[in-house]
Order: structure tokens, then C-alpha cells, then sequence
């Protein structure tokens, strides 16, 4: 019998499209199940449009959700500079449409309050992930309400085990299916010297643990006036979209200051401070060595072995600290002081790290010939009950 699964996409920004696009055009191209591609914002429907071929895209229906019940437009319009408050309101006003389904695959968390405000017990909430970090906030408890769980790798898998509570039986373990997606994009810089090394500096929104608010604009005046390296800037998609960052996890609140005008005037720097390339690993890719703090997209960078280096501007004791555990890639520093020196002996000292990187990759990927996609709509069907997973 055939299934009805929403692929829901209640997001700001496009960052978390790829992190589950590529399953729901691996289970459309099946035709075994109707999909659903729920949008908010007409960007996003513009990014399921260029990243999906025509063919799939006829395989699948495309429902713009928006605000439907009195106020709630008054209500976001109110909040909306400060917290993502027609997101959140989505949900309200969009239940009999959520309720229509067996199945609705998620790469966030918001999206429990279809069960724990709204009482939708019938339908099975799946939750994608978004990144293969190591922060806290992903391992919470919120993380065991989800019916089912896919995760990119062994590390995942057993950190929600021992602190989030899930059982076994909760996760699937099916790689990471933006791969299938985003592996071959690459930025075609204009770099008036593109033979010279690419650092992509690409710092995290959350204003206590992020290195923009306390060193950004260090780092990036460090590249202003050198001629050994060129910068890439391409921090969180979050970061900039308002003018006012505030994280729950860890709570925080602080202005954004975007980097001033005489740092996109110097031609050894790109400025990105949202478009996709910014998360469908163009940057990633094209980047020779990782500058950051605690970004998921750093083991994006890492799927290829190379330099990193990390900004630890918060004084944090992170050894032997799971959140942390990226850090162990490469050089660690507490500020931007000498960062050019730095950069230079972290390319000397890059065989050091290469075991290290290589382990921390094979805990994070469980990767193999067959695409992740795939083995995510695998365990989507198994799951459901329409079929056992495919060989």
C-alpha cells in the first residue's frame, strides 16, 4: 500500500535542503510512496527546483505552506526580527495538512511541537539531522522523540544512544546523504593569484560559541594587505540574516556586525554571507585549508583530507570534551594574533593530523557504494512497513 511521506522544508534559509532533498527524490524515484515537498519561503522552492532534474520533479508535489489563522501574520511580523516566529507559527496553523500523513521527514526540531503541543501521535516524525557535528544541542533529549533517526555514522549513532536516550532500534545508519547532492560542487573563484592557497574561514552564528563576535574582524583585516594566501568568508548561513543573533542552546543574544566594506574591496577576498554555495559544499571543495570553530561543515571539508585550524575565542577547556572533538584535526589557537605564521606551519604540520582527520572521518561517515540517499529511503520504507530494506 501506498504511503503518503512530507518532506517538510520550514527553514529560513536553504542550508538544511540537502540534507534531506537527495532521500525524498530517491524514494519519488521509486514511486512507491506519494511525496510531498513542503516549502515556506519561495527560496527554498527555488533551490528544490535547481538541484532536482525535471523528470523527479514531476515525481513529486510541491505545497507552499504559509499562515493561515487570524494574527498569526501580525504575530510574526512582530517577533520575526528577533526569533523565527513564522516558523514556529507553521505548525499551528497548518495541522489538518500534517495530519494527512504517515510519515513527515524532518531535518530539524521545531518540528516536535506537531506531537508534543499539537497531539499528533498517528503520524511518525523522522528525523534527517542536519551536519555531522559534535555540538551538544544535538545530542539533547529532544533527539529521542523522533520515530526514527538517520544518522550519518557510528559517532552519532552511539553519542544519541548514551545521551540522548534513543534505542537502538530508534536509528538507521545510512551515511550522509547530501554527498549524493553537493560532492561535486566546486566555486570557480576570481582570485587574481588562484594559484595561491584558499583558506575558508567559516565561523558558527551562536554567539557563545562562534570566533566571529570576539575575532572575526581580525581575521579577516589579517588578509586584507598579504599576498600569501586568499580568503574565503563563508560563514554559517544564520549568522547575518538578522540583525540580532539569539540561540537557545547555549542561550544567547547579540548584534551582527557584518565585516565592513574595505574587506569585499580587497581582491584577495570572497564574501559569502548566505548564498547556497555557502552550504552545498562549493566552498568546502574549492578550500585548501579550514578555518573555524565549531561548524559541521568542517568534516564536509574533511571528507578530503587537509589542514584546519580552530579559533578557540572563548577560553574553552575543550580536551577530551566530545563537542569538541573536531578540534583534535588540527592546530588550536586562542586568537587571531600571527594567524598568517599560523596557517604557514599548519600546512607543515598537516601529515601530523592525517591519521587523526581519517579516524575522525570513519566515525562520522558510514559511507558505501551505495548512495546514502538510497540507503535512507531504504530504512524509510522498512520502517513504514511497505518493504524490507533493499540489498
Amino acid at each position: 500500500m501506498m504511503g503518503r511521506i512530507c518532506f517538510l522544508f520550514n527553514h529560513d534559509q536553504t542550508h538544511q535542503l540537502a540534507h534531506s532533498l537527495p532521500i525524498a527524490l530517491a524514494l519519488a524515484a521509486r514511486a512507491e510512496h506519494h511525496i510531498v515537498l513542503a516549502y515556506a519561503r519561495d527560496a527554498i522552492r527555488a533551490e528544490i527546483e535547481r538541484q532536482t532534474g525535471p523528470a523527479l520533479l514531476a515525481r513529486v508535489e510541491l505545497v507552499q505552506l504559509g499562515l493561515r489563522r487570524g494574527g498569526s501574520q501580525l504575530l510574526a511580523t512582530a517577533l520575526e526580527r528577533l526569533v523565527p516566529a513564522t516558523k514556529l507559527l507553521l505548525y499551528r496553523d497548518n495541522l489538518d495538512f500534517f495530519a494527512s500523513f504517515d510519515a513527515v521527514v524532518v531535518s530539524e526540531k521545531t518540528s516536535l511541537l506537531l506531537k508534543t503541543r499539537y497531539g499528533l501521535d498517528r503520524i511518525k516524525l523522522i528525523h534527517t539531522r542536519h551536519g555531522a557535528g559534535d555540538r551538544a544541542i544535538g545530542f539533547n533529549r529532544e533527539s529521542a522523540a523522533f520515530d526514527l533517526v538517520l544518522v550519518s555514522g557510528p559517532k552519532i549513532r552511539d553519542r544519541l544512544i548514551a545521551e540522548a536516550g534513543l534505542k537502538p532500534e530508534q536509528i538507521a545508519l545510512v551515511g550522509y546523504p547530501k554527498f549524493d547532492l553537493c560532492a561535486a560542487n566546486r566555486f570557480e573563484d576570481g582570485f587574481p593569484a588562484p594559484e595561491r592557497p584558499v583558506v575558508l574561514y567559516n565561523p558558527h552564528p551562536s554567539p557563545r560559541l562562534s570566533s566571529w563576535f570576539r575575532h572575526g574582524a581580525a581575521v579577516l583585516d589579517a588578509f586584507r594587505d598579504q599576498d600569501r594566501y586568499n580568503l574565503i568568508f563563508a560563514p554559517h548561513v544564520m549568522l547575518f540574516t538578522r540583525k540580532w543573533v539569539v540561540t537557545v542552546d547555549p542561550p544567547s543574544l547579540a548584534r551582527v556586525v557584518p565585516p565592513g566594506p574595505e574587506f569585499s574591496r580587497s581582491p584577495r577576498i570572497h564574501i559569502d554571507t548566505g548564498s547556497a554555495a555557502s552550504s552545498d559544499m562549493s566552498y568546502t571543495n574549492r578550500a585548501d585549508i579550514y578555518l573555524g570553530d565549531v561548524s559541521s561543515q568542517v568534516y564536509e571539508f574533511l571528507r578530503s583530507p587537509r589542514p584546519c585550524l580552530f579559533l578557540n575565542s572563548h577560553g574553552v577547556d575543550w580536551q577530551g570534551d566530545p563537542n569538541y572533538l573536531h578540534w583534535q584535526a588540527g592546530p588550536v589557537l586562542e586568537s587571531p594574533t600571527h594567524l598568517l605564521d599560523a596557517i604557514d606551519a599548519a600546512l607543515d604540520t598537516h601529515r601530523d593530523y592525517v591519521p587523526t582527520q581519517q579516524a575522525l572521518i570513519d566515525a562520522t561517515f558510514s559511507l558505501s557504494d551505495r548512495p546514502s540517499s538510497e540507503r535512507a529511503a531504504d530504512a524509510i520504507s522498512a520502517f513504514l512497513g511497505e518493504k524490507g530494506p533493499r540489498g
